[in-house]
């Protein structure tokens, strides 16, 4: 946002920036590092408070206007504030989970921490058996009218919203049947005492792998108080171990809400034609109350009941709700009033998990400021949860709010059961629902044992063999072999790509600040030392060992010789040929290094000596990278102002190498099923990193198979300068 000149402390910045979404259950990786002291995280929170004080204070854009006020709107750079504001209460929420997940000798409660709900106290619930109709309300199944659906918040609704918010879908839901209330604790032990959780029958094969990988026998806020096998339970707050509340929803993960569905629809039958699942997010905004739904929020925004409610008061009234930390715990799912359906809690208590995936709306837009709180989970692998629970606060306590979660996590959530004749009103980004985790973790399992063993796909000699005539396109002058056979219109305009690429970057004239130059990707040199005649320095990475190695021999001036392939096993040896101009002077102006694109931010805070550039270029790198926004998200902090920067991509997207839901383009929009070019997203992409495109040609290439056979590759070649 430009708000302030530098970080309060850059390294602490990049490593609490991940946040708490570990990709799988036992995904522990991120662990394995040295962590800060919890003084010095204390000393780095406070400065962080000053920094926020002082920007209040006295920054310009905050100025009293002549007495007219300020309207900050997404434009606005104080929108950075309340997102900071709006970020600290999803930590709020997220933390006490973490909390109420740690050791109860570990913890205590604040003084000013709000009270449980009074249904705790005086309780003489007993630990086990729970009776219905006695220890928790029976739970009928209540028809539902369909109707048609809205989402979506206006751009100008007067409060902070998050990126996923915004833009609009509208949903037809058919007619459909959801229990009154929520899952209570007392329903689900029926699950558990009848060994649910020893069923593999009753789970997908994601959630049978996470239970049986924490060894879930029972939901984890339950606390065990009995001989073991007696099913009898306390119940874990946040900061308290309380007698179990049977009328209290059972607070789960996706996988357990599905898994006592498909229990529950074994057990006793669905009420119509498909099985018992839970509800989905166009369900949720039909049964919420009237009076506070999106239509009426639209209309009026203090029909947005948080705008106007505080948490002593959201309580109170025909519409009460256990939100906004009005207590600090669940509470009995018949407390409140229902909606004009019939329904209770939806809204508060706990939050709702969906068979939505966390998706777009039509028109979405990520914000500059925050260009990744959405998009890295629209991956078919988050869960909608709507409704919003005890602890939610702000902007997730509003009607609007779209939150998500992995389907392992715990978020004080639970869920609400819903049958129907129809198909489920959901929006999946991809087939299935939350499934394939497991072979996903798998794989990258592979993948990690494939690059730690020097197998992975660029250190193979027969790559670098292609590679090295590929850069190096004079080499076999000497022995009289050419780089393509000579035949009637061949296409030697495909040939000493690497120095086009080069070439290309220095004819757009790039303002010369430091005369310093990057190549990521550099492969085995000839772009690096082509670009090294103009400039003073170069900078060149590759991710492969085996390509930077070969650069590096090849400029100590050693005679470097490889193989060409001819036909079938036949190959010709032929020595490295540099192109005019290049010499050992040249050559010293270039430093090699093994690296990671995805890693560049990294590089331009704490790698040594590696400092700003004039000039970078990224050749056919693009759609190879596993994280391609983190490469082009780096590209503000490390090009000066003027520079340029020249991305040449033939968008060849693949999963091999990066997984669907980090592709700039190459698939049909979710929602709209209007086809997205990587092409038009580049565009917005660095234009949204203060860029401005200055050129674009198709650049053609050509690789060498064997004699015979080449591969023709026409790549998109787009300059952008720096603003």
């Amino acid at each position: 946002a430009g708000v302030l000149s530098k970080p309060v402390n850059a390294h602490f910045e990049s490593i609490f920036e991940v946040g708490v979404d570990e990709m799988l259950w036992d995904d522990m990786n991120k662990n394995d590092m040295v962590w800060p002291t919890v003084s010095e995280v204390y000393e780095y929170r406070k400065g962080v408070y000053d920094a926020v004080v002082d920007v209040i204070m006295n920054h310009p854009s905050l100025d009293d206007n002549d007495g007219k006020g300020i309207v900050v709107t997404q434009d606005h750079p104080m929108w950075a504030l309340f997102l900071g504001f709006e970020h600290e209460r999803i930590h709020l929420e997220t933390s006490s989970v973490l909390f109420r997940e740690t050791a109860i000798e570990l913890v205590q409660r604040p003084k000013s921490w709000p009270g449980l709900h009074p249904s705790v106290y005086g309780s003489t619930s007993k630990g086990s058996e729970p009776v219905k109709g006695e220890d928790y309300p029976t739970n009928e199944m209540l028809p539902v009218e369909g109707k048609s659906v809205t989402l979506g918040k206006p751009l100008d609704f007067p409060s902070y919203g998050w990126d996923n918010e915004y833009g609009e879908r509208t949903i037809s839901v058919p007619d459909f049947q959801a229990s009154k209330y929520m899952i209570t604790n007392g329903e689900y032990w029926k699950f558990v005492a009848e060994g649910g959780y020893r069923n593999k029958d009753y789970w997908c094969e994601d959630g049978w792998a996470w239970r049986s990988h924490r060894n879930m026998k029972w939901p984890f806020f339950w606390t065990p108080i009995g001989p073991q096998g007696s099913n009898e339970y306390g119940l874990r707050a946040i900061f308290e171990e309380i007698p179990m509340r049977w009328d209290w929803p059972v607070d789960v993960t996706y996988y357990e809400s599905k898994a006592y569905c498909r229990w529950k629809t074994e057990k006793d039958g669905s009420p119509t034609s498909k099985p018992y699942r839970v509800l989905t997010e166009a369900e949720h905004q039909v049964i919420r109350p009237q009076q506070h739904n999106l239509d009426a929020a639209r209309s009026s925004p203090s029909a947005d009941k948080v705008m106007v409610t505080s948490g002593a008061d959201f309580p109170n009234g025909q519409t009460g709700a256990n939100l906004n930390m009005a207590f600090s715990s669940h509470n009995p799912v018949d407390s409140f009033p229902p909606s004009h359906t019939g329904h209770h809690d939806t809204v508060g208590n706990a939050w709702e998990w969906t068979e939505d995936h966390f998706n777009p709306l039509k028109g979405f837009e990520v914000h500059h400021v925050y260009d990744d709180f959405s998009t890295p989970c629209f991956d078919g692998k988050h869960s909608l949860i709507v409704g919003g629970s005890f602890m939610s606060t702000g902007d997730e306590a509003s009607v609007f709010a779209r939150f998500h979660f992995r389907p392992h996590f715990l978020q004080h959530s639970g869920f609400r059961m819903v049958a129907s004749n129809e198909d489920a009103p959901a929006t999946h980004l991809f087939a299935g629902a939350f499934g394939g985790q497991v072979a996903a973790r798998d794989d990258a399992v592979s993948v990690e044992e494939v690059v730690d063993t020097n197998n992975n796909v660029y250190e193979n000699s027969d790559l670098l063999n292609m590679y090295l005539g590929l850069h190096f396109p004079l080499s076999g002058s000497k022995q009289n072999v050419n780089p393509m056979l000579e035949h009637g219109n061949s296409p030697i305009h495909g040939l000493r790509f690497p120095q086009r690429v080069a070439d290309l970057l220095c004819s757009l004239n790039p303002v010369r600040t430091n005369n310093r130059a990057l190549d990521v990707g550099c492969a085995v040199g000839g772009s690096s030392f082509e670009l090294a005649k103009s400039f003073d320095h170069v900078e060149a990475f590759d991710f492969s060992n085996n390509f930077v190695e070969a650069a590096k021999r090849v400029q100590s001036g050693e005679e470097l010789t490889f193989k060409v392939p001819i036909e079938g096993d036949i190959t010709e040896e032929v020595s490295v040929v540099h192109e005019s101009g290049v010499n050992a002077d040249v050559m010293e102006r270039v430093h090699f290094f093994q690296g990671d694109a995805c890693a560049l931010s990294e590089y331009a805070d704490n790698k040594l000596g590696f400092g700003t550039f004039d000039g970078v270029i990224l050749a056919n790198l693009l759609c190879r990278l596993p994280d391609p926004m983190a490469c082009l998200n780096a590209m503000p902090k490390i090009v000066n102002k003027g520079g340029v920067v020249v991305i040449v991509t033939p968008f060849t997207w693949l999963e091999d190498f990066t997984t669907r839901s980090k592709w700039l383009g190459g698939f049909n929009d979710p929602v709209s099923q209007e086809p997205m070019y990587s092409k038009d997203k580049l565009k917005e992409i660095m234009e949204g990193l203060g860029f401005e495109k200055i050129h674009e040609e198709q650049m053609p290439l050509v690789i060498r198979e064997h004699q015979r056979k080449y591969q023709y590759i026409i790549s998109e070649a787009t300059g952008w300068r720096k603003k």
